[in-house]
């Protein structure tokens, strides 16, 4: 599919639309971080109560109008790629059994508007290079990156947090970045943006100066931490193939965006909600609590058990 562009205009200017409907998912990476549960099942795959992480993600790009999305995946994640492909079997039992309410389930794990791609990610040479390794399917045209392992609580919105981000891109075709505010004593595990000291408010963009990755709280430029969703022009591939290895001898995906950002506009868009880091064990853990309470099945229950019992005695 071509790059599909149009043009608005009104009485003080023209803009290009750029319409994104690709979008990548990097999931070859072995999930240390939640070893032992992912020694032999992959980090995108564990349950947030009755779906696996990747379907969230999936479903996330399908209600911003993604239809085409391309894992850059490993030979040991052949599990993802089971997940979203047909069960003939099992399907065949549902059926056979009148079990109606789950074959559609087992059936819409992956969308009908969606369609999912696969490559490989021969070595593990950072996110830049995973990104990278999509290239050839993506082609010129821009797209999302989403970090499988962050889920998004978009909090009952009326517009989700990438569709507001592509809108953005498509009017203005300004790279997008995800932001999400931390406490002061975790600005030393995140990328921070500087936005210039802007006061900025949920579901609003503002120019990116710079990221600093990983920075001291005395040098930390804000608290506005990036999420793990991004919107690019094609012009970051040649940025991508030319970025040199560097921490930890990975091609670093903020090392591009250094780059893109001294040529061409970059915006920061603070996002409404809350977002899951479920690549650690406290993040999926909560994530685990705070999506079961919204379960029509059994949310009512989940939040029983967490509402605190008064003590007769006091």
């Amino acid at each position: 599919m071509e790059q599909a562009i149009q043009v608005k205009t009104n009485k003080h200017e023209s803009k290009a639309v750029f319409n994104v409907t690709k979008a990548v998912l990097p999931v070859a990476g072995f999930g240390s971080r939640m070893l032992p549960a992912t020694k032999a099942i992959p980090k995108e795959m564990l349950p947030i109560v009755d779906k696996p992480i990747i379907q969230y993600i999936v479903e996330e790009c399908a209600r911003a109008g993604i239809t085409e999305i391309v894992m850059v995946t490993h030979t040991s994640k052949k599990a993802i790629e089971n997940h979203f492909s047909t069960a003939d079997e099992l399907e065949q039992s549902l059926a056979s059994k009148g079990k109606n309410e789950l074959l559609a389930q087992v059936q819409g794990t992956k969308p009908s508007t969606v369609t999912i791609s696969y490559v490989q990610q021969g070595e593990a040479k950072g996110l830049g290079h995973a990104v990278l390794c999509a290239k050839e399917i993506i082609g010129d045209e821009p797209f999302a990156v989403l970090l499988p392992d962050v889920l998004i609580d978009e909090d009952d919105s009326e517009v989700d947090n990438l569709t507001l981000m592509l809108q953005n891109f498509e009017a203005t075709g300004t790279s997008q970045i995800m932001l999400e505010a931390v406490i002061a004593e975790d600005v030393t595990k995140f990328g921070i943006a500087d936005i210039n000291g802007v006061d900025l408010q949920a579901g609003k963009s503002s120019p990116l100066i710079r990221v600093v990755e990983k920075p001291s709280q005395e040098d930390a430029p804000s608290n506005l931490a990036i999420v793990g969703r991004y919107i690019f022009p094609p012009s970051i591939w040649a940025l991508l193939e030319n970025t040199s290895a560097g921490v930890g001898g990975e091609i670093q995906l903020t090392d591009a965006m250094d780059e893109l950002i001294k040529t061409e506009s970059m915006d920061a868009y603070y996002m409404t909600g809350k977002s899951h880091d479920c690549g650690n064990k406290l993040g999926y853990a909560k994530a685990v609590i705070n999506f079961a309470t919204k379960h029509p099945e059994i949310g009512k229950e989940i939040t029983q058990c967490l509402t605190p019992v008064p003590d007769p005695s006091a």
